[in-house]
């Protein structure tokens, strides 16, 4: 460390100011303490926060019990709360699951009892008719109606969240990447880098990094490696379409093994996007191959006949912080606190993919919850 560094105390330092640390951030300050948050990037949500479908999820999806399920169920609704209090743009769309055959009816029933399961309250079982009356345009036999699936602007989001943070007194640093950090007895000795580097103490620390998680906990001299998992990086990309379609709500087709399928969300301008392509990656890469498209027609007509030929275009890519790889189950959020992994005052997320946005702010709430808890002597 060079002598130019200078030293500042704070309670809490929250690395990473995507959507889930502005959540974590404005949450712990809500309570009194003093944040700082800090981001490697430029600015706020620079990382996979800029980079999801922005859909807000209702929860069908995810195991019973589950924290994805708890938190997207719980987050849903606060959201939308947060959204009406805040001003922030969203529209509760809704969305269709559709099975185009009779053998998908049965998988879409229990989607139906799955979703009700996870406290999902409002799901209705369609006809093909019924459905038909809200997408004219759609060919399926029967579909799920989730009426509580919407989409939200989700920079405005960070930009409402930013604003809730600051106006408790939290701190945020841009270009301030954590280089290391110490467990020490009253906190812990960071080591900020960037262009004015810095000695900072926090009695708190929390990793809400997203892809970079298990890379910065692998950097704090104190944790056991045994509590850090591998990063896995999941590359999904989108195309657009180049028009306006038909529809105005979101369609997913039937859960397939391998995932939820080509499925179609909405932009707040209306702009069709369909998605993702899924391959597993080596390095980060948001680069999207035009050719990749070809494989989505045939896909996306099982539901919507009518798509014209040559008229999907790339739009983004996003890639998923997941913990397990290609063939293994997908894993739950894990909230990694002291009770875990025994370093106090420590909060390590790893895993926060979909429905990460829908949930950040039951995330934060659980994560306030866990410094809440008394250390030990």
């Amino acid at each position: 460390m060079s002598t130019g560094q200078s030293s500042i105390d704070t309670d809490c330092v929250v690395v990473g100011a995507g959507v889930v640390g502005l959540a974590v951030a404005r949450a712990l300050a809500g309570t009194g303490r003093e944040v700082i948050l800090i981001e490697a990037g430029e600015g706020i949500g620079v990382g996979i926060s800029s980079r999801n479908s922005e859909v807000i999820h209702a929860g069908i999806y995810y195991p019973t019990g589950s924290l994805r399920a708890q938190l997207c169920v719980e987050g849903r609704q606060r959201l939308y709360a947060f959204c009406d209090a805040r001003g922030v743009d969203y529209q509760r769309l809704g969305k269709l699951i559709v099975a185009t055959d009779d053998n998908q009816c049965a998988a879409l029933r229990a989607l139906l009892e799955q979703g009700r399961r996870n406290g999902v309250d409002d799901l209705q079982w369609l006809d093909a008719a019924q459905a038909r009356a809200l997408e004219p345009a759609l060919s399926c036999v029967a579909a799920l109606w989730s009426p509580s699936t919407g989409i939200i602007d989700s920079h405005a989001l960070m930009l409402a969240l930013q604003a809730d943070g600051e106006a408790s007194g939290m701190s945020i640093a841009f270009q301030t990447p954590l280089e290391s950090a110490r467990c020490t007895a009253h906190g812990f000795d960071l080591v900020i880098g960037g262009a004015q580097p810095m000695r900072l103490s926090s009695r708190d620390l929390i990793n809400c990094t997203g892809l970079s998680a298990p890379d910065v906990a692998s950097r704090i001299e104190g944790l056991s490696s045994q509590h850090v998992p591998v990063a896995r990086l999941c590359k999904g990309s989108y195309f657009s379409f180049s028009g306006r379609a038909p529809f105005r709500h979101l369609l997913y087709p039937a859960p397939e093994s391998a995932g939820l399928g080509v499925h179609m969300t909405l932009d707040l301008g209306g702009q069709a996007r369909f998605g993702p392509d899924v391959e597993w990656v080596d390095q980060v890469d948001y680069r999207v191959d035009p050719r990749r498209a070809d494989g989505f027609y045939e896909a996306i007509r099982r539901y919507w006949p009518g798509l014209p030929d040559n008229s999907l275009q790339p739009a983004y890519s996003g890639i998923r912080p997941k913990i397990t790889g290609p063939t293994e189950p997908a894993a739950d959020f894990i909230i990694s606190g002291p009770a875990e992994h025994g370093v106090p005052g420590l909060v390590n997320l790893f895993g926060i993919e979909s429905p990460g946005l829908t949930s950040c702010l039951a995330l934060a709430e659980r994560v306030v919850q866990r410094l809440a808890q008394p250390r030990s002597s």
